[in-house]
């Protein structure tokens, strides 16, 4: 008796034909037709992100306008490059985890409105937080710092 599995010699049958016949078949696009994902508008504009802890503090140096729901911090950062970068932060005398969250999901889609074309290229822009910004309405917000920024002008 031999220890060896007994293997068929015959091959595996081609692939089975498909159910619906090809004319019934999407078309599509044919296989490696796509071309190179085109750049959005927006990506010349896109804002960074200030993750830093020095980069807020060197922020507090610049100037501020203080509005009902928030504070803005503008500094210019004094290099050549012309990226705007934005900062949010929510202190804990705000509320729980929950509420400052939300506000710096607000903050963020504020400065992802406003700030590519009222923001000041070449700065840092940090929000703060403030009590009165909870459930302030987001087109008064818009509003806000749309001024602060015309305030916070280097």
């Amino acid at each position: 008796m031999s220890d060896e599995a007994h293997l068929p010699a015959e091959q595996p049958s081609p692939r089975a034909a498909s159910r619906l016949p090809s004319s019934q078949l999407d078309g599509g696009r044919p296989q490696g037709s796509c071309s190179a994902p085109q750049p959005r508008p927006q990506e010349a504009q896109r804002l960074g992100t200030i993750r830093k802890r020095a980069d807020f503090l060197a922020a507090n140096a610049g100037r501020r306008a203080a509005t009902t729901g928030f504070v803005l911090l503008v500094r210019n950062r004094g290099d050549d490059d012309p990226q705007m970068r934005a900062g949010f932060t929510v202190t804990k005398k705000i509320g729980n985890a929950v509420v400052r969250n939300r506000m710096k999901r607000r903050f963020r889609a504020l400065a992802r409105e406003v700030m590519p074309n009222r923001g000041h290229c070449g700065c840092d822009h940090v929000m703060i937080g403030r009590a009165g910004g909870i459930e302030r309405d987001f087109s008064a917000l818009r509003n806000d710092l749309t001024r602060a920024l015309q305030r916070a002008a280097p």
